[in-house]
Formats: C-alpha cells, sequence, structure tokens
C-alpha cells in the first residue's frame, strides 16, 4: 500500500445508545473490502505475529493459526468493564484509572506485532482509555505493521447492537451476538484523524450498513 492518506470520509458526532434492545438474537454475514485488504497484505508472509483486542472468537484463533502466523487475544473492551477500575475523582464522582489499566494490560514489547485487529471498540471503550489505548498499540506495532477496524456512522441510529465479529472466510465476517456494550461515541473526521495521528497512512472503505472500514499503517 502506498503511504501518505487515503479518502478520507466519516460521520458526525453521535448519541449514546439506551442499553434496551441492544443484543439481537440471530448472526449476521458480512462482505468486508477492508478485511479483505487485510488478508492479502499479509499474505506477503508467513509467522506474523497478529494481535486481536475485540471479543475472544475461537474462529480467528483457527483462522490466523491455519495460516501460519501467530496469534495474541486480548478482550480490551470485557477488561475495560472492570468496575473497580472506576475509582472516585475527589470531588463526589468517580474517574476510571487509566493507568492501573495499562500497567496490568496491554504488556507487549516494543514493535512486537505486524498486524492488529481493533474492530470497533474505539466507539464502546470509556472515553479516557480510546487515545492511550491506540498510543499503547501503536508502540507495540512494527514498523509497517497494519491495524483493521471500524467506526460507526452518524447513521448508525440510536440502537446499535453489539456484535464479537468471527472470520468466515478472507472476505467475509460473521457478526454474532454479543452482551449489551452500549455505544459510546461516533467520531468525526477530526477525532478520528487525531487518534491515528501517529500512524504513516489510513485508508477508509464506506460500507452499505453505516460503518467506515479503516486500514492504518505503522
Amino acid at each position: 500500500m502506498a503511504q501518505g492518506v487515503f479518502n478520507r470520509i466519516f460521520g458526525n458526532s453521535g448519541q449514546e445508545t439506551p442499553t434496551s434492545a441492544l443484543v439481537p438474537t440471530e448472526r449476521l454475514q458480512r462482505r468486508s473490502t477492508g478485511f479483505s485488504e487485510f488478508i492479502k497484505w499479509m499474505a506477503r508472509d508467513e509467522g506474523l505475529s497478529v494481535l486481536d483486542v475485540g471479543s475472544t472468537s475461537p474462529a480467528n484463533i483457527t483462522f490466523f493459526i491455519g495460516l501460519g502466523h501467530r496469534f495474541h487475544q486480548e478482550d480490551l473492551l470485557r477488561l475495560a468493564s472492570d468496575k473497580s477500575l472506576l475509582v472516585p475523582d475527589g470531588s463526589g464522582g468517580s474517574a476510571f484509572d487509566v493507568d492501573r489499566f495499562l500497567s496490568e494490560n496491554l504488556r507487549f514489547q516494543r514493535e512486537e506485532f505486524d498486524a492488529v485487529l481493533f474492530w470497533d471498540l474505539a466507539d464502546y471503550l470509556p472515553e479516557p482509555l480510546v487515545k492511550p489505548v491506540i498510543e499503547r498499540i501503536h508502540l507495540s506495532m512494527k514498523p509497517s505493521a497494519m491495524l483493521f477496524s471500524f467506526f460507526h456512522t452518524k447513521d448508525a441510529g440510536a440502537e446499535v447492537p453489539f456484535y464479537r465479529y468471527n472470520i468466515a472466510a478472507r472476505d467475509t465476517l460473521e457478526l454474532q451476538p454479543a452482551s449489551s456494550h452500549k455505544l459510546q461515541r461516533v467520531f468525526q473526521n477530526r477525532h478520528v484523524e487525531n487518534l491515528f495521528h501517529d500512524f504513516a497512512s489510513i485508508k477508509f472503505f464506506l460500507g452499505r450498513d453505516n460503518i467506515r472500514e479503516v486500514l492504518v499503517i505503522r
């Protein structure tokens, strides 16, 4: 992939989603141009190190090991849901303990991974954690490593279901209904650019289901 910035197209800011009606009842099949490009890029070599920070998926583990790659799983959204990470903020409220979270999770070597599956976590993680997590993952990626992610658009609607992403084929994902995590935000153009400002290049694919697919090069 050529270096540079391509086709920046994003939705506007959205509102938080109520917890009701968030868990759908059936699995869906989704063709993914971005994921297909991600897999084609990985086909250049065997024995790559892959990090998946989404919900644990046996299908994903089997898929990448079958391609001859090394696979590491870290379910960040589940780990970030630990209530003990909310601490008093000194004014009667609570704050997320980012330092403790990072001291206990994402403890990787610098430049350890060739590829990262980030999925749509930026839309669901607690706000104080989003940038620090992206920064930590950036440090753990090798030069020219690739990250694949999704971002919801403003047209996704108020009741966005949360899915576990299972790899069904090189260009197809199975969306499995998962727990009722609430959509926290919908990123605008400038916010997404700021998230990945330390990366070398970014490419976007506009899906038909109110999702932007994003490929980012370290």
